[in-house]
């Protein structure tokens, strides 16, 4: 019997989840510290899931299958190609920082208290949602991946109310009033998502016969599948809505805005840069390849959705006055792009998506971390109250710079090269949808830059005059995101050789090609031809 792998990465931060919640409540720093370690060793099994996938190998690798439900066809099944692998290290690496991030977020302001254990939870509560996001990414089975999908919300909703940022304007209570507001509006409009979803797994339990993603596929391109072309649009806008939630796309995108505004720094990299990448993954691996000619169908319609989401979210970015309101809408921009390079149906558009994904989670995790240091020293979110910060926080600010010049896909960071080929890609198909999304990079360098300037540079505001620089945790949290972003920018190959088999699997799937160049030759004769 093969080692469970797969089953291994996932099952490590749950145990360490369990562990951490066990801890006695007045052993803060021993949870904090046992929470940091299941969290590297889950980093250390990714590791070793990349290292041992082959990129040239079969589509999907360290496989596991196991009866679950047999009566139902349900299995315990698992595999990842490139993008999963992608996106399970960008998780395992960003969970460590999340959590020295939040150290000291969730310890209660009675450190002499015997009972009340909000530390032991806070970090109990991450380590959940990493092993049900990992195993998210990892699952092959479509009712395995459900019940994970829908079950990372009950974790999540407990960060954003019962973790909130203490930096919140106003009372007590009319902060926990705003943290429950944006917990219930995150759960609701996921589950809503979820339970259209399930209507469409049952349905396409009854025209399959089985959940098995690689069965089904299987099926379909040997044509031994007959499946219903009205049925399976219905089914794929089953799937893509509770997808598009999660993304989120405009627009199902209004819950993000309050939950990353109301949660803690760290959770809120969590939400953005973790949990809402499982949305864009699933659409690759289960929307276009459980239904091939319904994505083809449904693209028009989507590409119109993502080219709103890149204009109005980069728009309200520029207009907000709360710094996290503006890194979520930057992020709502962003996942505009992340689907538009998907259904672009290229390969240079999904190997853009997909370095997206995780160039994305890289620079807003950079971005959003400097902003939460930053707030909690001044005790505030509003833009207007910041000012001359370079000039007592030299450190801060240059951290905060970075994060913000990748945000806006500067090259020579990360996120350039994803977007790149991302429009490059688009523009290949589609040349008026890659000339309209464009505006979105203009009104990136328009809020980031704008966001800088207003807090970082000008005369010193006198609330601001004594805020420390940097500490030695908190560079130890951001350095290595910085030192990624500029890696994964000048060489973003040690990714794309991942990925790329994956996305050409994907092309496959819904039968697409990369469209020929039109490029005039001279003839002989002298005169151009095609």
């Amino acid at each position: 019997m093969t080692f469970p792998l797969l089953t291994v990465t996932a099952a490590v931060p749950a145990v360490g989840a369990v562990l951490t919640a066990a801890v006695p409540a007045k052993q803060r720093t021993a949870a904090k510290w046992l929470a940091l370690l299941f969290s590297l060793a889950t980093l250390a099994l990714a590791v070793l899931v990349a290292v041992r996938f082959e990129p040239g190998g079969a589509r999907y690798q360290l496989t596991e299958s196991h009866a679950w439900i047999p009566d139902f066809g349900v299995r315990y099944e698992l595999g990842v190609d490139g993008i999963g692998v992608a996106l399970i290290a960008l998780t395992a690496l960003l969970i460590p920082f999340v959590i020295g991030a939040g150290w000291n977020d969730a310890d209660p302001l009675e450190t002499n208290s015997s009972r009340w254990r909000p530390t032991q939870g806070f970090f109990a509560l991450i380590l959940m949602v990493e092993a049900m996001v990992v195993i998210s990414f990892e699952a092959t089975d479509v009712f395995l991946f459900y019940v994970f999908f829908e079950a990372m919300l009950i974790p999540m909703y407990f960060l954003i109310g019962g973790f909130g940022d203490r930096a919140h304007a106003g009372t007590d209570e009319n902060a926990a009033a705003q943290r429950s507001y944006a917990a219930v509006k995150f759960l609701l409009y996921n589950l809503v998502g979820g339970l259209i979803m399930l209507a469409a797994v049952i349905g396409l339990y009854v025209v399959a016969g089985n959940f098995s993603l690689q069965e089904i596929t299987a099926a379909r391109a040997a044509g031994t599948l007959d499946m219903a072309t009205n049925t399976e649009r219905l089914l794929f806008l089953g799937f893509f809505f509770a997808f598009a939630v999660k993304a989120p796309l405009w627009p199902l995108h209004t819950w993000l805005p309050n939950a990353m505004g109301e949660a803690t720094a760290p959770v809120a990299v969590l939400i953005t840069a973790v949990v809402d990448k499982v949305g864009t993954f699933a659409m690759l691996r289960f929307c276009l390849g459980l239904f091939p000619e319904a994505s083809r169908w449904a693209t028009p319609v989507i590409l119109v959705l993502a080219l709103i989401s890149i204009v109005y979210g980069a728009l309200l970015a520029v207009g907000q006055r709360d710094i996290k309101r503006l890194v979520a809408y930057a992020s709502i921009s962003h996942f505009g792009f992340i689907i538009l390079g998907i259904f672009a149906m290229t390969s240079q558009g999904q190997s853009g998506a997909t370095l997206y994904m995780v160039n994305h989670g890289l620079s807003t995790a950079a971005l959003m971390l400097v902003a939460g240091f930053l707030i909690s020293r001044r005790g505030s979110r509003l833009i207007a109250d910041y000012g001359g910060v370079q000039k007592v926080a030299p450190v801060l600010a240059g951290t905060f710079l970075i994060g913000g010049l990748a945000t806006l896909s500067l090259p020579g960071l990360a996120p350039f090269v994803s977007e790149f080929l991302v429009l490059v890609g688009t523009f290949a198909r589609y040349p008026a949808v890659g000339i309209i999304a464009t505006i979105g990079i203009v009104l990136a360098a328009l809020y980031t830059l704008v966001l800088y300037q207003r807090t970082m540079t000008g005369p010193v505001k006198p609330e601001v005059r004594t805020l420390p620089d940097l500490r030695a945790r908190e560079l130890l949290v951001v350095a290595p995101l910085i030192v990624l972003l500029i890696g994964l920018g000048v060489y973003p190959k040690v990714l794309t050789d991942i990925v790329n088999p994956a996305v050409q699997y994907s092309l496959s799937d819904v039968k697409q090609t990369d469209p020929k160049p039109e490029v005039a030759v001279e003839a002989k004769n002298g005169e151009a031809v095609k």
